[in-house]
């Protein structure tokens, strides 16, 4: 089970993250309370041994900002959050990075539509961080596709077995408050999510 662990900011994490095994591991460049400078993503990323994905998390930015973002955080991964049209993948196909397309349940549901290498399936409401039939979406994702919303150490295991996802993301899942991680819960989600 490939695990990605979103929304880290702060080095104590990023570490638990890498020891508890986590394949990949998000940095908030967008508007939201886990958002993060190019430069702290960069510092943060350094840390990160190669074997572990580093991703720079977007969400309504241009393939112009994104570009500079990212270049400047020193990722190995982009994730465009949302509703960006197939052009904007394009666009950035030239960086040589992984490109990840994260998006509601009822978007295009085949990993490499939009030209990306990785697909996050999100609930109805992207972001929310609240639960959802995850079993809807059993069967219709291809290829490497990553289960995602409402996720936490609790409910996880329950989550692989109704949609059988290729791996799974959590951010607000093992926080304790808006933004703020707990190296216990991330230590937990991944067990969870292997066990």
């Amino acid at each position: 089970m490939y695990v990605k662990i979103c929304g880290l900011r702060e080095p104590g994490h990023v570490t638990a993250a890498v020891e508890a095994g986590a394949d990949a591991i998000g940095f908030v460049l967008t508007r939201s309370p886990r958002r993060i400078t190019p430069e702290l993503a960069r510092e943060l990323a350094a840390a990160v041994p190669a074997h572990v994905l580093t991703v720079a998390v977007f969400a309504g930015e241009t393939p112009d900002e994104v570009r500079r973002a990212a270049v400047e955080s020193g990722v190995r991964a982009v994730q465009l959050h949302g509703a960006h049209p197939h052009g904007d993948f394009t666009a950035l196909k030239d960086l040589g990075l992984t490109l990840v397309r994260a998006g509601a349940a009822g978007a295009d549901l085949r990993c490499g539509a939009f030209d990306e290498d990785l697909l996050i399936v999100d609930a109805p409401r992207p972001g929310s961080g609240e639960p959802w039939d995850w079993a809807a979406v059993r069967g219709r994702p291809e290829g490497r596709w990553m289960l995602a919303g409402g996720l936490a150490p609790s409910n996880v295991a329950e989550a692989v077995a109704a949609a059988e996802p290729w791996g799974v993301d959590v951010s607000s899942g093992v926080e304790t408050a808006p933004g703020v991680k707990d190296a216990g819960l991330i230590r937990e989600f991944v067990a969870a999510a292997r066990g």
